[in-house]
């Protein structure tokens, strides 16, 4: 028995080598054979893999189509762009002519208003103002000289008239008594009657007194004065004890005289200088308006210089 059982453990061992065995039990995993071919199974350069080869023809195709229809999108794009900048270009060139336009009319006009007022009053305005100028104020000083002159001695003939009558009154009282009635005396009518033209003297207001008075105090409380003038009138050399009287009168006539003529030279020169201010004034406006003329004819022959360049630029 025991070797019986020694037979079938050393039996069963062999058995289970052979079950074991991989040679005996194959496996059943499945092995797909791959069908697919590379390039490097082929010639790469024949023509017959791409021309019969219908993948190669389908995928040869797709590459064309995608490709074509990029290069199409990609010339869209440019032909779009291109057609956007030359429209910007063209606007901003029509912007930069317009400005253009504008500017140089602008300078046009400018350059023409201040080229005639530079010609009508450089070339007609002012010579003709000067000669007529000229002429009025030598013909306007020359008036001025002599009314001044006459103003000054009608003022120093009036004050010189004015200081004799009290001088003569002075003189009456000092000859006569204190107490002598003497008429009144009216500046203005001694003037008219002495008729006093150059000057004004002691002498001739005693004439004029005595022509004022002729026929109408020969009676009455005048009387005595009226005789007094007369005979002083008749000889004037009685007159030689009153120098200072005398000189008074002069000094009167002379003194107001010069006041005139001092006035009457200011204001002349505040009048001379205003001319000659308004004068400086037009010369000052004429060269500032050729000045700007020039400025602008200056600017405008530099931008045609620069629009010229930019044409050009533009052509080429």
């Amino acid at each position: 028995m025991k070797v019986h059982y020694i037979n079938i453990l050393l039996f069963a061992l062999p058995l289970n080598i052979l079950v074991g065995s991989p040679h005996k039990n194959p496996s059943i995993t499945p092995n797909h054979p791959s069908n697919t071919r590379l390039l490097c199974d082929c010639e790469l350069y024949a023509p017959s893999n791409y021309d019969n080869d219908p993948e190669m023809k389908e995928v040869m195709e797709i590459f064309d189509r995608q490709t074509s229809q990029r290069f199409e999108e990609y010339n869209e794009r440019i032909i779009k762009n291109r057609q956007k900048y030359k429209e910007q270009r063209d606007k901003n060139i029509q912007k930069i002519i317009h400005k253009d336009k504008m500017e140089k009319n602008l300078a046009e006009k400018i350059e023409k208003g201040c080229l005639m007022c530079g010609c009508v009053l450089g070339g007609g305005v002012l010579p003709v103002w000067g000669l007529v100028g000229g002429l009025w104020y030598a013909t306007w000083s020359q008036y001025v000289a002599t009314t001044l002159v006459k103003m000054a001695t009608d003022k120093g003939i009036a004050e010189g008239v004015k200081v004799g009558l009290v001088k003569v009154t002075e003189m009456a009282k000092q000859a006569l008594t204190s107490t002598i009635s003497i008429p009144e005396l009216n500046v203005g009518e001694i003037i008219t009657v002495g008729k006093f033209t150059d000057g004004v003297s002691l002498d001739g207001i005693f004439k004029a007194l005595d022509i004022a008075m002729l026929g109408k105090f020969e009676e009455g409380p005048h009387a005595k004065f009226s005789t007094w003038i007369t005979s002083i009138a008749l000889k004037p050399s009685s007159l030689r004890p009153f120098t200072e009287q005398a000189q008074a009168v002069s000094n009167a006539f002379n003194k107001a005289q010069t006041d005139v003529l001092a006035e009457g030279a200011q204001a002349t020169s505040s009048l001379t200088t205003g001319i000659t201010a308004s004068i400086i004034a037009i010369v000052v406006i004429v060269l500032v308006m050729i000045i700007i003329y020039l400025v602008l004819r200056y600017r405008r022959k530099k931008k045609m210089k620069k629009k010229a360049q930019y044409t050009k630029l533009l052509n080429e």
